[in-house]
Parts: structure tokens; sequence; C-alpha cells
């Protein structure tokens, strides 16, 4: 009988300096030789929002191009997302106080840096790439693909797509309580969402919990709700910046995960083009920054 290979990992909860709360996410530390299959496999037996496979290569090549790292759901495999990005860095430096390190994701190369203060958990920011917007929706529409009637949206900002690695169909609520009893029809609003460019739903609305957050934040998808999610939160912060919720360069705090027991606290910011003569949306907001805390809660091996 041949010998089980031993593969280590770590989970961390991300967007948040305490354990058990966040998003919590299993990093393996050494994919290579781990088919496409067998990730997606272990991913489904970790059961998290997300899991990462870092594949390490020769350290000039991980100078110039980034730490090379896979994400994967429970179901598939993802170009890029937040809270894998943030805590696969974080568990990349360890204890090495480094200021940055960039993965090279699906999507493409993307920096973290850190920031320490004195007496307080580190603090890590990743910088995505620059937002695409994609349509604003009629209310209509997404209230009838979501199961929700046109009187619980926001009418003073739009519901939009925007992306900054993955489509996020960006939707404000009326009011906190609208999104707290939140019920929606899963495959109607997948769909709709498939016909209209977006991944997922992100809902918002500008009354919070916490009265220094910017915005409350909810996501449901088919694993279930999500504590945080960064990549979200990315199109959010360039949406917020372009819609007035935000000014440029303003870092803002989105709360998210509160419902479920798991709050998260998601620091965004992004920036306005300076004298750009064009009045198109496409790529007038850059500079899309998310960061946040992590802490490590477990060390582990997985048999195979």
């Amino acid at each position: 009988m041949s010998k089980a290979r031993r593969l280590g990992m770590a989970q961390w909860d991300v967007f948040s300096s305490k354990a058990l709360e966040g998003n919590s996410l299993a990093v393996f530390f050494d994919g290579r030789g781990l088919s496409e299959a067998e990730m997606q496999a272990i991913a489904k037996e970790m059961n998290l929002s997300e899991t990462t496979f870092i594949l390490p290569r020769d350290a000039e090549t991980e100078r110039e191009r980034g730490v090379r790292v896979r994400i994967f759901t429970v179901q598939e495999e993802l170009p890029f997302a937040g809270h894998p990005t943030l805590g696969t860095a974080f568990a990349l430096r360890g204890e090495s106080g480094v200021k940055e390190i960039a993965l090279e994701l699906n999507v493409g190369r993307v920096p973290v840096s850190f920031e320490e203060v004195s007496g307080q958990a580190a603090f890590g920011e990743m910088t995505q790439i620059d937002p695409v917007f994609g349509i604003q929706h009629d209310r209509e529409a997404v209230a009838r693909a979501t199961g929700l009637s046109v009187e619980d949206f926001d009418p003073s900002l739009p519901i939009e797509t925007v992306s900054t690695g993955v489509a996020f169909t960006v939707t404000p609520l009326k009011s906190l309580a609208i999104l707290q009893k939140l019920r929606v029809d899963l495959n109607r609003a997948g769909e709709y969402l498939e016909k209209t460019g977006g991944k997922f739903l992100y809902f918002v609305a500008r009354e919070t919990v916490d009265p220094a957050a910017r915005l409350h934040a909810r996501m449901m998808f088919y694993n279930g709700e999500d504590p945080a999610t960064g990549s979200a939160a990315g199109c959010t912060a360039a949406w917020m910046v372009a819609h007035g919720v935000a000014k440029s360069d303003e870092r803002v705090l989105i709360e998210q995960g509160i419902e479920m027991q798991r709050p998260s606290r998601i620091f965004v910011r992004a920036s306005r083009r300076e004298n750009d003569p064009s009045n198109q949306r496409d790529n007038r907001i850059v500079n899309v920054r998310v960061g946040g805390n992590a802490i490590e809660v477990m060390r582990a091996e997985v048999f195979l």
C-alpha cells in the first residue's frame, strides 16, 4: 500500500483580529503535485467559503511575478477572491515582518502591503485590479429576480455591476431592517445574473450596526452566506467613490457577517482619477484597496 501524502495547512480567520470571527480560510502551503480535481475535492472537504493552494516556485520568479496561488470554493475555481488573497498573504508573511507580499492569481498579480502599529494586530491591504463598471439595473427586474419588492431598494443609489476580477452586482437596500431580514431566491437570482454579467449579488445598506461603518453588507451564494467578501468589497469601494458614498482615497469600513455571528471588518478605499477628460464610467475609478486583519486559528495535516 502506497504511503499517504501529508499536506500541511493552516486555517485563518480573515477580516478580524479575533479568533472565531471573520471569514475562515484554509491555506495549503504546498499544492505542487495536486491535480485540479484533487484541489477541488480538498476544498469541498474543507467546506469553507474558499480554500487556497500555494504553489512554490524559485525565488527570482516569485520576486518578479508573485507567489503562485490558486483559489477554490466548494464548487469551482475562482480567478480572484478577497479574503483568500489577504489570508494567504498573512500566512506567507508569518512572523517575518515583511512589508509587502505579492500573489500571482489567475486574474494576475495582486500585491498585499502590511502596516504595523505598536500594540495592535498587523493590518494587511491588497490592491485589486482597476474596476470595470457594467450595467446599471432596473429595480423592478432585480425585484423579480430576488423576490424583494421595489420599495426595498434605496432609490438614491444605482444597482450596478462592477468587477475587480469577479463581477458583483452591488445592490443597495433602503434600511438595515430590510437587509437583516433578507431572503433571496438564489436560483432565480442566479438566472438573472447569468443574463446580465454578474457573478453574485452584494447587498448593502447605508444604515449600520457600528456607527463607525459606512455600509452594512450581506452576500448569499451556493454555499450559504459569506461572512466577509473582500472581492465584493473592492467592487463596492469603486461604486461608493463613483456615486459619492465615499470620497476619493477615503478609507471606510464595511461591516459584514453580523447576522451569522461572524462579524467582519473590511476597510476599503479607491481613487477617483484626477483631470480625466473622459466622462465614461469605465476606469474613472482606480487604485482599489481592501484591507483588514487576520488571525491563525489552526494548524493541521491532510492525508491523501
